[in-house]
């Protein structure tokens, strides 16, 4: 019988990690942009001054998905929420509701905290992920537009020239 596990992750996790990461960027098409490497994700999870948090789901043991989130605030509601960045399952475990039992667990990390949402972006050319979410009860907000800043942009508003 096939147990699963949910925990969060600890510092030995980052190499599985690290390539959960990789696959979910060659499932997006997003392989170009993936430069992260297993030290920088490391350090951002378990350095210093922690960025993100990591749930790992594990069948008999092996990693096989997991939920990369942080914190966030809402100056209008005046508290914390929760932003999940990545939600990943690997293709041979698909179909077991990984998916879902990862997005509970956060569900219940979200309320203990005291936080009033748990948000999530998806590429909307994704429909295997958007019809997911939908099952789950989650709703598509269009009614805010996603900004960024990075690169020579970021740089020439912060007035910082590269060496």
């Amino acid at each position: 019988m096939t147990q699963l596990h949910i925990t969060h992750a600890e510092a030995h996790d980052v190499t599985a990690i690290h390539e959960m990461i990789t696959e979910l960027s060659t499932h997006l098409g997003l392989a170009h942009e993936m430069v992260a490497t297993e030290g920088e994700i490391h350090n951002a999870l378990f350095g210093p001054q922690r960025q993100a948090e990591v749930l790992l789901a594990r069948l008999d043991g092996a990693a096989v998905g997991f939920a990369l989130y942080y914190g966030n605030y809402s100056t209008f509601r005046g508290r914390c929420g929760i932003h999940l960045e990545d939600l990943y399952v690997r293709p041979l475990a698909r179909g077991r509701n990984i998916g879902r039992q990862l997005l509970a667990e956060l569900a219940r990390i979200t309320l203990e905290r005291g936080c009033t949402r748990l948000e999530w972006w998806v590429l909307a050319e994704d429909e295997q992920a958007v019809a997911f979410y939908e099952r789950m009860g989650a709703g598509a907000k269009d009614e805010w537009t996603v900004f960024r800043l990075r690169g020579d942009s970021l740089r020439a508003l912060a007035d910082i020239h590269p060496a």
